[in-house]
């Protein structure tokens, strides 16, 4: 029993180091697009909401901080799985 629960949680792992780059790939991208449509947001003239770009700049904080856990979670899960 011993040795299929550690064959388990080795597949678990592989398969977490595997996914975990996609993730921080795509927490990284949302946190490109808020930010590239905070900015527009807040260089239109005509029909500037300030209450959408602070929205979108706490959404940009917020990506960023799940970016950031990320990459110290597949930090931490790399060094546990050597």
């Amino acid at each position: 029993m011993a040795a299929a629960e550690a064959w388990d949680t080795l597949t678990a792992m592989d398969a977490l180091s595997a996914l975990f780059p996609y993730l921080v790939g795509l927490a990284v991208l949302a946190t490109l697009a808020v930010l590239i449509a905070g900015v527009v947001t807040m260089t239109r003239r005509d029909k500037h909401d300030p209450r959408l770009a602070n929205k979108l700049m706490r959404a940009r904080v917020a990506f960023q901080a799940l970016a950031l856990v990320l990459i110290a979670l597949s930090f931490l899960l790399f060094k546990l799985k050597d």
